[in-house]
């Protein structure tokens, strides 16, 4: 029998695996009965080594600092084999993630596959009782956001999603803090720069690798021929991804939306004008093509160029760009935040935070900055994005990054995706998170998903 997406979501089925033993170093932690235990590491998507793909490989290595890795899982098998050479050949190997989470029970999960398989399987993993690691950007939908965010609730167990940004003391808290802080005055806006996407394609299909299991790799999406565009730039494709807007779009927008908007779920007004690749028809119904009811060629099809404005209850405005230039004033950057305000405004990226507010900061300044910003890492002192996760999990507190703000951030760029498909301003209720009175737009909020059926 075919099942639904819910069902998908939720289901931990069994299916064939390739097993060897094996165990690391870990971190010791108190039992609730006061002795200690090494918590149990899995790893989902392990890519990442040698330009591959993505950076799944990374977090999972970064997790073994605190924990005993037992196993991973992969669709591709070289993925596998070398992320299990580094840790001597010892792992317990999988293809399938819910064989390994049925046989293995571990404690944590790291989640670093392509962004359309994020939530499936991280519901499945808290499900099975483990603490979840997942790469950014979390979500392919705002109704997933929901869906994860119920779970996170009904499970209570530890969630941290890789937006590393929010561990940087020197550069993304303290523009916070600063913003927060007053010394940009009122009135404080942001302008972000994310870049471009490339417009390539169509490309060929070709035969999918012998040691990569593509129908599973593809998974819930719609089955498609293999091209190694599509595995390798995943991000243009909104089967999968939603381009820059959620690449990108996940750090710095999440960073601006926190600093403006802290005591808000998101804007109320969405309005502003971009480009697709020549792929991509005028006026193409995004719906149709999402559910399967229409097609496009084998090319990249998320926005190339865009200017969106997200304007909140507050007042506040972020303006989200591809490039980000202001004629006459001396601002041009491709990647970034600008804060504007009253008193001044503030650059930063990952490479350094500049101007006259930040430069006038006096040692007085700087202790009080530091005292906001541990208020924002609710009580905890920044550094090491991973270790903010493992001290979760050991007194049981919410990570830096939990699923409540990232859903939040996710919304928003999500809300900037749905404006350019529609080519039109919207009007977004962020506490009951519907479009106000537009079916069509609150239609590209969730999406079909093939059936679970076709995996097994």
């Amino acid at each position: 029998m075919a099942s639904s997406r819910r069902d998908f979501l939720q289901t931990t089925a069994a299916g064939s695996a390739l097993a060897v033993s094996g165990s690391t170093v870990a971190q010791a932690v108190q039992s609730p009965a006061g002795e200690t235990k090494k918590l149990r590491l899995a790893s989902i998507g392990v890519g990442g080594s040698r330009g591959r793909y993505n950076r799944g490989g990374s977090i999972a290595r970064d997790a073994a600092k605190y924990a005993e890795m037992v196993a991973v899982c992969d669709v591709d098998d070289r993925h596998t084999a070398e992320f299990n050479k580094s840790f001597g050949g010892r792992l317990n190997t999988y293809r399938d993630y819910r064989v390994m989470l049925a046989k293995e029970k571990p404690d944590v999960v790291t989640i670093g596959t392509p962004d359309h398989w994020h939530v499936p399987i991280a519901i499945a993993a808290l499900r099975s009782g483990a603490d979840v690691y997942c790469e950014k950007p979390l979500t392919l939908t705002i109704d997933e956001g929901k869906q994860i965010r119920k779970v996170v609730e009904e499970t209570g167990r530890v969630f941290q999603v890789g937006t590393q940004q929010r561990s940087s003391k020197d550069k993304f808290l303290t523009a916070i803090a600063m913003v927060q802080g007053g010394y940009l005055g009122d009135n404080v806006n942001a302008f972000v720069a994310i870049g471009g996407a490339p417009g390539d394609g169509p490309f060929p299909d070709v035969d999918a690798p012998e040691d990569l299991d593509w129908n599973m790799w593809v998974g819930p999406a719609p089955l498609v021929g293999y091209s190694e565009q599509r595995r390798r730039m995943f991000r243009w494709y909104f089967e999968y991804s939603g381009g820059k807007m959620t690449d990108w779009g996940a750090h710095h927008i999440d960073i601006a939306q926190w600093a403006l908007a802290p005591g808000e779920d998101g804007p109320v007004k969405i309005s502003g004008t971009g480009e697709f690749t020549k792929n991509v028809p005028a006026d193409f119904n995004w719906n149709q093509y999402l559910n399967g009811q229409a097609s496009l060629p084998n090319a990249y099809n998320t926005a190339t160029k865009f200017s969106i404005d997200l304007t909140y209850s507050n007042g506040s405005k972020m303006s989200v760009n591809h490039h980000y230039k202001r004629e006459g004033d001396n601002v041009d950057f491709g990647n970034g935040i600008l804060f504007e305000g009253t008193k001044g405004r503030i650059f930063v990226n990952r490479g350094k935070i500049e101007g006259s507010p930040h430069k006038a900061l006096t040692d007085a300044d700087r202790k009080l900055l530091d005292e906001l910003i541990v208020k924002l890492c609710k009580g905890k002192q920044p550094g090491s994005h991973m270790k903010n996760f493992f001290d979760c999990i050991e007194d049981g507190s919410k990570p830096i990054s939990d699923v409540w703000s990232h859903h939040r951030t996710m919304t928003s760029c999500h809300l900037c995706n749905i404006a350019l498909m529609l080519g039109r301003d919207l009007q977004w209720d962020p506490k009951a998170e519907m479009f106000v009175g537009d079916e069509q737009a609150n239609a590209l909020m969730s999406r079909k998903s093939r059936d679970f059926d076709a995996l097994a």
